[in-house]
């Protein structure tokens, strides 16, 4: 017998395939299938160890794939996430944007929604495999937009199709308005009623549809937006003159002048509105051009043209000069110079030769390069600050949920005051400015302005950051730094070189090659500076074998050479393994720090044979970058492990306002925090590994991009080129982009604070108060844009 109930879930049933991380065995996959299975609604679960995926058939009436995400994770596996970015039209105000950014959060699997307003992009993160792009494309279309995936192309022929729309309602509005542009030379001409009726009707609802599709669909997610109170608003004005032109009372006045001006000049407004967006999109559009479409790549002895995509890891490349080099790499043979301006902010080209790693992007001098891909596609280097900055500029700042608060009740008291404004003007015996008054208030009072405030500054901040190599990751770091008071540097590979170089050798036992060679064998396994010092020093490898290597952050490393137990660090790892420093040794010691050099004892099989002093030279542009932040009014602080007398010699000579000395690496976070709690707002700059936790303890964590992949993931801002004037420049650009932001927020308020009083109490006209309207938006834009002339000072 047939169970209708049966078929009824068999063809409710829907198939997912998604990838899985973390399966070594046989017995991985056999357990996951197992635990997948289990699900009420799961109707078959096959798991692949082969390919690392999962395939699953289910009800998603009585599952979710969220949960099936959730089964993997339990049992101990991952499914790794993807983000899916589109291109939305059809936004008018934030509160657009926040119902398709919870619209697009309710589709089950998906972890996150940005929607960005300024941008017209959303992006939406979910699990790799459970959410697709047409899946997410039939939400919004539902939600009453058009969404496309960002970069289909079809940007240009959106803005082609809103160009022409324009035009069409541009004339048809013209005959229409005419009269009133010929009143002041005392032409008195008027279209007859039923020709004012044959050219508004288009204007309002073939043109204006845009404004009905879009205010359904808002009252359909339960709320108002723009959209909604230009389609009450002309809909009125229309919808009176048309009674009027039927019943024979037109001799009263009509009002289809100011229904179609009203769509024409917002439509000219969010024309104007989508250009300025477009142009504070720039530095992304830039990035993106920077990567070259095709590549000259060395393949069985030939030099072919292939598409840049398609380039391998390991493969070779040729790059001639004036061409942009396509992937990161390093270069084998050639030197040339080579622009990075785009990347890294650098005005002057820089010198590269054999040897030396170059990024994809990068213009090439006058050189032929000979090139060794290392990092490709989506990993390389320029395609990662493009990710950064789209993610920057989508980010919310903290300011802005606050925004979005206001933004949520706007329309429906926006509703209730034209509602009032219609009743007092009614009641006070005059219908017609009764009508107007209304029709004016919702028509000025638009949310866009204060909707684009926020995230129009912060795309041109952090966008203009980018051009001068700040890649900032996310608004709320971009918001906390204008707060800074006091800025942490780590000395070494920030404030100096990274790069020390061995000064005095003493030898207490020996002489000085036998303690050098015996250092450095010691240090073969460590990749500290300070160990590349010593290595350097001695010019060749090694003879003696290194039998244990192990390190001590923030003291030295104990390491078996030879048979004999190596010692080498500061003061501190002597205490620890109880050996004392003589007479001798503790008088040489003092002279060398008092020089300012960073020293390393060393010792063997328990007994001091000397030690070594190493300096580090200040950074160029330390001094200056101190003086730029002390200017601003910012403190300086110095945090090192190194003895306070050599720390002291280079805060001295650099002019830092304050040194914190002798710091392990797991105190320079305590520290950190110790100032937070004194009342500072911190800002810590680092660039190596053991600076992570104090990046992260901080307000906003700083890395050179010179440094280590740790601290760049840490920091909440990059900063691409070794050179710390850029941490005041950030700090600027953090200060100008809030600037930004509050003027916009003051016009945005101050404007439906005067326009909207002024609209109910019948002084302003329909028409001037769509032009307000439209105005308003494009001048917040506008002042956002005036970032771009942002030059790095003030």
């Amino acid at each position: 017998m047939i169970d209708p109930e049966r078929n009824r879930a068999a063809a409710t049933e829907v198939s997912l395939r998604f990838p899985v991380e973390g399966m070594t065995c046989a017995a991985c996959s056999t357990r996951l299938e197992r635990l997948l299975s289990r699900p009420d609604g799961v109707s078959e679960a096959r798991v692949s160890l082969v390919d690392n995926s999962a395939s699953v058939r289910f009800d998603p009436l009585r599952v979710a794939p969220a949960d099936l995400v959730a089964v993997v994770g339990k049992a101990g596996f991952a499914v790794p996430g993807e983000s899916h970015e589109l291109n939305v039209d059809g936004m008018t105000c934030a509160a657009c944007a926040t119902r398709l950014e919870r619209l697009l959060g309710r589709v089950p699997g998906v972890e996150r929604a940005v929607v960005n307003l300024a941008s017209g992009r959303a992006v939406v993160s979910a699990p790799a495999g459970v959410v697709d792009i047409p899946q997410l494309i039939e939400v919004a279309r539902r939600a009453g937009f058009e969404a496309t995936p960002a970069l289909s192309g079809v940007e240009a022929r959106r803005e082609r199709a809103e160009r022409l729309r324009l035009l069409l309602s541009a004339l048809l509005t013209l005959p229409l308005a005419l009269p009133m542009l010929l009143m002041p030379w005392g032409v008195e001409w008027m279209l007859p009623p039923y020709g004012q009726l044959l050219l508004a009707t288009p204007v309002q609802f073939w043109i204006g549809w845009r404004f009905y599709r879009g205010a359904f669909a808002s009252l359909r997610g339960g709320v108002g937006n723009m959209d909604l109170l230009v389609a009450l608003g002309t809909s009125a004005a229309w919808g009176l003159s048309t009674w009027l032109v039927l019943t024979g009372g037109a001799g009263q006045g009509l009002y289809f002048e100011g229904s179609a001006m009203v769509i024409t000049l917002v439509l000219f407004g969010k024309w104007m509105e989508g250009r300025a967006k477009r142009s504070a999109a720039s530095a992304i559009r830039a990035l993106m051009e920077l990567s070259p479409e095709t590549a000259r790549v060395e393949r069985d002895g030939a030099l072919i043209e292939v598409p840049a995509q398609s380039v391998a890891a390991g493969e070779l490349l040729v790059v001639r000069p004036g061409e942009r080099v396509p992937v990161d790499g390093r270069i084998v043979e050639g030197e040339s110079q080579l622009d990075e301006s785009l990347l890294t902010g650098e005005s002057l080209p820089v010198a590269r030769g054999a040897g030396e790693a170059v990024t994809g992007g990068s213009v090439n001098g006058d050189g032929l390069l000979r090139i060794h891909a290392t990092t490709v596609g989506a990993e390389s280097t320029l395609s990662r600050i493009i990710r950064l900055v789209e993610a920057a500029q989508a980010s919310k700042a903290p300011v802005q949920r606050l925004v979005d608060r206001i933004t949520a009740v706007f329309v429906p008291v926006v509703a209730l005051i034209a509602l009032a404004a219609l009743c007092a003007w009614w009641l006070a015996g005059d219908p017609e400015r009764a009508f107007l008054a209304a029709v004016s208030v919702l028509v000025i009072a638009c949310p866009c302005a204060l909707g684009l405030a926020t995230p129009t500054a912060i795309m041109v901040g952090t966008g203009a950051a980018a051009r001068h190599g700040i890649l900032i990751k996310d608004a709320e770091a971009l918001e906390r730094a204008h707060h800074a008071t006091t800025v942490v540097f780590d000395k070494t590979g920030t404030l100096t070189h990274g790069k020390p170089r061995v000064e005095r050798v003493l030898a207490l036992e020996g002489d000085e090659a036998t303690l050098l060679r015996l250092a450095a064998a010691a240090q073969q396994g460590s990749e500290h500076p300070l160990a590349r010092a010593i290595l350097q020093r001695v010019g060749e490898p090694p003879a003696e074998r290194l039998d244990s290597f192990s390190n001590r952050p923030g003291r030295g490393l104990v390491a078996g050479v030879a048979g004999r137990r190596v010692v080498i660090g500061n003061r501190r790892i002597l205490e620890e393994k109880g050996i004392a420093p003589g007479g001798v040794a503790e008088a040489a010691a003092r002279e060398l720090e008092g020089e300012g050099q960073t020293l390393m004892w060393v010792a063997a099989d328990a007994r001091l044979l000397g030690l070594i002093g190493v300096s580090d030279t200040p950074r160029e542009e330390a001094a200056a970058a101190l003086a730029d932040l002390e200017r601003a009014g910012v403190c300086t602080v110095m945090l090192t492990g190194d003895h306070h007398h050599a720390a002291q010699r280079v805060a001295t000579a650099l002019g830092v306002g304050r040194v914190i000395a002798e710091v392990l690496p797991e105190q320079k976070a305590r520290e950190v925090q110790r100032l937070r709690r004194a009342g500072e707002r911190v800002v810590m700059v680092g660039d190596g590994v053991n600076d992570a936790p104090a990046l992260a303890a901080a307000d906003v964590g700083m890395a050179m991009g010179t440094g280590t992949d740790v601290a760049m993931h840490t920091a909440g801002i990059t900063l691409m080129r070794g050179d710390p004037r850029l941490v005041a420049r950030a700090l600027s650009i953090s200060r100008a982009t809030y600037r930004k932001i509050r003027q916009n927020l003051f016009w945005a308020l101050i404007y439906n604070v005067i326009a909207i009083p002024a609209a109910a109490a019948g002084l302003l006209n329909p028409v001037i108060a769509g032009a307000a309207m439209a105005m308003s938006s494009v001048s917040v834009v506008a002042n956002s844009l005036l970032l771009r002339r942002w030059r790095g000072a003030g």
